[in-house]
């Protein structure tokens, strides 16, 4: 539960987060990471820490500047770890397409299914900053699965945290994500070091990353989480309108489906599109993994594949053999290739059957794993091993 209840449509409160989301145009001059505005927001009941909303200056897919938000949690407690008070990039799991199922939003109204584990973190002593990504909140629709778009938004929004007052601006950092953010906290962790070098990155703990989307594709068309390869092929459109106009291969109810998904919470689309095969959505028939082999899809899909650029800092990897949305193999294979291009890497593989009950077991290991990494001890490597 949260200390503030959420604003009315029409209120004046309401009125007010509206036009938060809502960029100054043109964009402000600036590198990415630079902190364009903040204000208040509210405060998980149980926690003692204060928290912003921020939004800040990243890039999409092609190297442009957008605007994206985000929130900053940071414990009121000193930190008494020695030296400057770590800072968590948090990568948040797939959340939907609208922008009401942006982060910072469900933060504010309780409703965000990852505010335990985001607790967890400020309450062993870190900042938290949880980044909403391209196109929640902010205009235009989320870029779903977009690798890096996903990496620059969860490292520029560490970056503009440290502009402000309560946040070090030097201090240690940790990437956290799993799922939707596991593939954005590995896609960060690949990029980091060129991309943003004057961060501090200690380590990344990644969850059931989805690192071969065309693979990923495949396994979930028809089954109960068939709305997640419609979020990603939505998503593709929105990082790629030059290449990819869906218009061309729908058929009516294809469009139908299209149109309604960017105004929808994974709560609304998962029971509504369960078990919906892309064959039934397309003009000639075919499934979505025929045109995967197809350009532009097969240059775009392969772009997002994560693993072939060796991360420079320690990760931690764990994956649910019995996952029953991003295949097991999805993670190990990662992992396995940056072993091979001479990464540090730990990975395990978790017990738990399923996707979502595999969740709380990654945050147990992941935790004191990070802990271990944001104090340069972040223990032993297993390349080989699995």
């Amino acid at each position: 539960m949260f200390l503030a209840p959420v604003p009315a449509p029409g209120s004046a409160a309401a009125s007010a987060s509206a036009d938060f989301y809502v960029p100054p145009s043109p964009l402000p001059a600036g590198e990415h990471g630079t902190l364009v505005r903040h204000q208040p927001s509210v405060v998980p009941a149980t926690l003692l820490a204060s928290a912003r909303r921020i939004m800040y200056l990243s890039e999409d897919a092609r190297g442009s500047a957008i605007a994206v938000t985000g929130t900053v949690i940071v414990p009121l407690a000193p930190w008494l770890g020695g030296g400057q008070r770590p800072v968590i990039g948090f990568a948040p799991g797939t959340q939907g397409l609208g922008d009401a199922c942006a982060p910072s939003k469900l933060l504010q109204s309780g409703l965000e299914y990852e505010e335990v584990m985001i607790a967890t973190l400020v309450t062993a002593g870190y900042a938290v900053v949880v980044t909403d990504y391209e196109g929640l909140g902010t205009p235009g629709v989320h870029t779903y699965m977009n690798r890096a778009s996903q990496a620059h938004a969860l490292l520029d929004g560490v970056r503009a945290a440290q502009d402000l007052p309560a946040v070090p601006d030097a201090g240690p950092v940790g990437l956290y994500g799993y799922s939707q953010g596991g593939g954005a906290a590995a896609a960060a962790a690949e990029v980091e070091a060129a991309y943003t070098t004057e961060l501090d990155v200690r380590g990344a703990a990644i969850g059931a990353p989805p690192a071969d989307l065309a693979d990923v594709g495949r396994s979930l068309d028809g089954s109960m989480a068939a709305a997640f390869l419609g979020y990603a092929v939505v998503g593709l459109e929105a990082a790629y309108p030059d290449q990819v106009n869906l218009d061309d291969y729908l058929n009516e109810r294809g469009e139908e489906l299209a149109d309604a998904v960017v105004d929808e919470c994974v709560w609304e689309s998962l029971p509504r599109y369960a078990f919906t095969r892309s064959s039934t959505l397309t003009e000639d028939g075919r499934p979505v993994a025929d045109y995967l082999v197809e350009e532009p899809f097969v240059s775009l899909v392969a772009d997002q594949r994560i693993g072939s650029r060796p991360p420079q800092v320690p990760t931690f990897v764990a994956h649910s053999l019995l996952d029953d949305i991003v295949p097991y193999p999805q993670g190990r294979q990662m992992a396995r290739e940056w072993c091979a291009g001479g990464a540090q890497v730990r990975f395990e593989t978790i017990g738990a059957p399923t996707h979502v009950l595999a969740m709380p077991e990654f945050g147990t290991r992941a935790v004191p794993w990070l802990a271990r990494a944001l104090n340069g001890r972040p223990g032993a490597a297993n390349c080989g091993l699995f």
